[in-house]
C-alpha cells in the first residue's frame, strides 16, 4: 500500500487552490484596474494612519520638555484633522471600488452558475435538488462575495498596517518590538488548527442548508396537497428538527469563531502587557522618550487590529473557500449528453426518428427501462399504450434528448444522435410532458415561452387549436390573467391544454405529448385531436395514452410491455392481437355505457 507524501499532499492542496481560484480569476483580471485603485486608496489609508502617532510623539515629547506652545498645538491638531478628511475620502473610495468589485464577482459567478445548470440534462437534476442549487445559488455566493469583498480588504489591510507598524516599532527600539511580537507564533498556531475544523463544520453548515431550504420549496409547492391531508403540524415538525439541525451545526462553527477571537485579543494583549512593563523600564532608564513611548503603544494598538484580523479573516477564508468548492462542483460537472458543435445544419421539415436495437436503464436500476427496442417514426400520429412503468415516457425523453443514448441505437433524419448539437436536434421538437410546467406569468406569456416573437393573433389560433381559448376567454382578463405559480389557478384539464398550446405555437415538426390530456374529458379530448390533425398534417406526432378514444383515432399503436414493444398496429388489429388493449377497451366502452368517466 503507498502512502501519501507531504510533498504530495502539498502538491493536492496546491492544485485544489488553482481549481478553486480559476472561478474567480476572470473577474479579478476584468476589474485590475478598479482593484489597482481600490487597494491603493486602502494602502494610503493605512499609511496616514501610522503618521498620526508620529505627530503625537512629537507633541508629547515637546510638552513634556516644555517647548511646545499653543500654536504649536493648534498646527499639530489641524494637521490631525486634515489627515482625518483625507482618509475619511479616501476609505470611502476603497470601500466603493473593492466592495463593488466583490458584488460584481458574485453577479459574474452566478450568471455563470445558472447559464451551466440549464445546460445540464435529466441525471444531474436527479442529482441536485431544487433546493440545494438554490442554497449553492445564495448563501455560498455571499459566502465568496464576503471573502473576496471585506476578507481581501482585512488580509491586506492587515497585512500593511502589521509590516508598516512592524517597522516603525523597530524604528523606536529592536528589543522591545520583538518582545511585543513574542505571543505572534502562539496564534498563527492556534490559527492554523481551528481553520481546519472551519472549513469541515462550515461545509456541513452548508448542507444543512440545502436540506432546509429543499424542505421549505417542496412544502410550498405542495401547500394544498398537505392541507388536504392535514399535515401542516406534521411538516412543521419536520421543518423544526431540520432548523435544529442546521442551528446545531452554526452553533458548531460559532464555537470556532469564538475561539479564534479571544486567542487573536489574548495574544495582542499579551504582547500589551510586556510592553508596559518593559517599555516602562525604558522610559525610566531614558533610553525612550515619553514619547517614543506612546508612540510605540500606539502601533502596538493597530497591531493589536491584524493580530484579531487574522482570526476574521480566516474564518471568511474558509467559508469562501467552502462554497468556492461546493459551486466549483456543480459548474466543473460535466453534461452527460455529448457537446456537438453547431456547424449551421439546416433545418428539417419531415424528419423522421429511427430505433436499432435501442437500450436505456436509469441509474441504480437493476432491470432496463427500454429493451431492443426497433421502431420507425415517421410522419404521421402515433399512439403509444401499456401499463405503468413500461417504458412509455422513457421512449418519449430519449426522443426530446433528455437522457444519453448509446451511439447507433438512435437516429434522427439518418444520423446519429450523439453527433447532431443539442440544440439543432431539440430546435425541431415540441414536448408536452406529464406534468404541464406552467410559470406565475400571464397566460400569454405562458403559450409564449418558446416563440417570444409570437404576435397576439398566433397565441390565440394555438389556443383554440389545443381547444383552450374559450376558456382562457372566461378569465376576467382573459389572455392577460397571472396564473400564479404551477398554474394554481387552473384545473389540471386547462394546465394541459395551456402546456399543448405552448407547444403549438412552436410549429415545430415533431410533436410528443406523454400523456399530456390524461386531465382533459373525452368531448375536449376529441376536440383537441382535430385541432392537431389540421396543424400537424405531414408532421410527426406522438402520443401517449391510455384512452381507448384517443389511440383510436391515430395512424398506428404501439403498445408497450417491460420495455419492449409487445404489438403495434391499427385499432382494429390491435383489438384482435392484444389482450391487454382488448381489455382496456372492454373496460372503457363499459365505463362509457354506464355513464361513468372513461380512465
Amino acid at each position: 500500500m503507498t502512502r501519501a507524501t507531504p510533498k504530495d499532499s502539498n502538491n493536492s492542496q496546491n492544485t485544489r487552490w488553482r481549481q478553486l481560484l480559476e472561478l474567480v480569476t476572470p473577474s479579478f483580471k476584468e476589474h485590475r484596474l478598479r482593484l489597482a485603485w481600490g487597494f491603493f486608496a486602502l494602502v494610503v489609508v493605512d499609511f496616514l494612519q501610522l503618521v498620526i502617532p508620529r505627530i503625537t510623539k512629537y507633541a508629547v515629547d515637546g510638552l513634556a520638555a516644555g517647548q511646545t506652545t499653543n500654536t504649536d498645538l493648534l498646527h499639530l491638531a489641524g494637521f490631525i484633522l486634515l489627515i482625518a478628511a483625507i482618509v475619511a475620502c479616501l476609505r470611502f473610495c476603497w470601500r466603493y471600488l473593492i466592495i463593488g468589485f466583490s458584488r460584481l464577482l458574485e453577479r459574474s459567478i452566478r450568471n455563470r452558475l445558472f447559464s451551466h445548470i440549464l445546460k445540464m440534462d435529466a441525471p444531474f437534476f436527479e442529482q441536485h435538488t431544487t433546493g440545494d442549487l438554490m442554497a449553492r445559488s445564495s448563501n455560498d455566493l455571499n459566502a465568496i462575495q464576503m471573502a473576496c469583498g471585506m476578507g481581501l480588504v482585512a488580509a491586506i489591510d492587515a497585512s500593511v498596517m502589521s509590516v508598516a507598524a512592524i517597522c516603525f516599532m523597530l524604528h523606536i527600539h529592536v528589543k522591545l518590538t520583538l518582545l511585543a511580537l513574542l505571543p505572534m507564533p502562539f496564534l498563527a498556531f492556534f490559527t492554523k488548527m481551528l481553520s481546519a475544523k472551519l472549513h469541515l463544520r462550515f461545509n456541513t453548515v452548508q448542507e444543512q442548508f440545502s436540506l432546509l431550504t429543499e424542505f421549505a420549496r417542496s412544502t410550498l409547492v405542495s401547500i394544498r396537497l398537505i392541507k388536504a391531508y392535514t399535515s401542516e403540524e406534521f411538516q412543521s415538525g419536520r421543518f423544526d428538527t431540520l432548523g435544529k439541525k442546521y442551528v446545531k451545526s452554526n452553533l458548531r462553527v460559532a464555537f470556532i469563531q469564538g475561539l479564534i477571537f479571544p486567542i487573536a485579543t489574548l495574544m495582542g494583549n499579551l504582547g500589551m502587557l510586556l510592553v508596559l512593563w518593559f517599555g516602562g523600564t525604558l522610559v525610566i532608564r531614558s533610553e525612550i522618550t515619553i514619547g517614543d513611548f506612546v508612540a510605540f503603544v500606539s502601533y502596538l494598538y493597530m497591531l493589536i487590529w491584524p493580530m484579531m484580523a487574522i482570526g476574521w479573516v480566516t474564518n471568511l477564508v474558509q467559508r469562501g473557500l467552502t462554497s468556492l468548492g461546493r459551486i466549483r462542483s456543480v459548474v466543473t460537472h460535466p453534461p452527460t449528453l455529448p457537446v456537438v458543435e453547431d456547424t449551421g445544419l439546416a433545418m428539417v421539415d419531415r424528419p423522421s426518428y429511427r430505433l436499432n436495437q435501442l437500450n436505456f436503464s436509469y441509474s441504480g436500476s437493476a432491470n432496463p427501462a427500454l429493451d431492443s427496442i426497433d421502431l420507425d417514426l415517421g410522419p404521421g400520429i402515433h399512439g403509444i399504450t401499456g401499463r405503468t412503468g413500461s417504458g412509455k415516457s422513457t421512449l418519449c425523453k430519449l426522443l426530446a434528448r433528455l437522457y444519453p443514448v448509446n451511439d447507433g441505437e438512435l437516429l434522427f433524419d439518418g444520423q446519429d444522435v450523439n453527433h447532431l448539437p443539442l440544440d439543432y436536434l431539440r430546435s425541431h421538437i415540441a414536448y408536452v410532458g406529464q406534468e404541464p410546467i406552467l410559470f406565475s406569468d400571464s397566460i400569454s406569456a405562458n403559450i409564449a415561452l418558446g416563440s417570444p416573437d409570437a404576435s397576439q393573433e398566433d397565441i390565440e389560433r394555438a389556443a383554440r387549436h389545443a381547444a383552450i381559448h374559450n376558456d382562457i376567454m372566461e378569465l376576467p382578463d382573459g389572455y392577460q390573467t397571472m396564473i400564479g405559480e404551477r398554474g394554481v389557478k387552473l384545473s389540471g384539464g386547462q394546465r394541459q391544454r395551456l402546456a399543448l398550446a405552448r407547444a403549438l405555437i412552436c410549429d415545430r415538426p415533431l410533436l410528443l405529448i406523454d400523456d399530456g390530456l390524461s386531465a382533459v374529458d373525452v368531448a375536449t379530448e376529441h376536440e383537441v385531436f382535430q385541432g392537431l390533425q389540421q396543424r400537424l398534417a405531414g408532421k410527426t406526432v406522438v402520443i401517449v395514452s391510455n384512452r381507448i378514444k384517443l389511440l383510436s383515432m391515430t395512424d398506428r399503436i404501439l403498445i408497450f410491455e417491460e420495455g419492449r414493444i409487445a404489438y403495434a398496429g391499427e385499432h382494429e388489429q390491435l383489438l384482435q392481437q392484444s389482450a391487454l388493449y382488448r381489455s382496456m377497451y372492454d373496460k372503457q366502452t363499459r365505463q362509457n355505457l354506464n355513464g361513468e368517466p372513461a380512465s
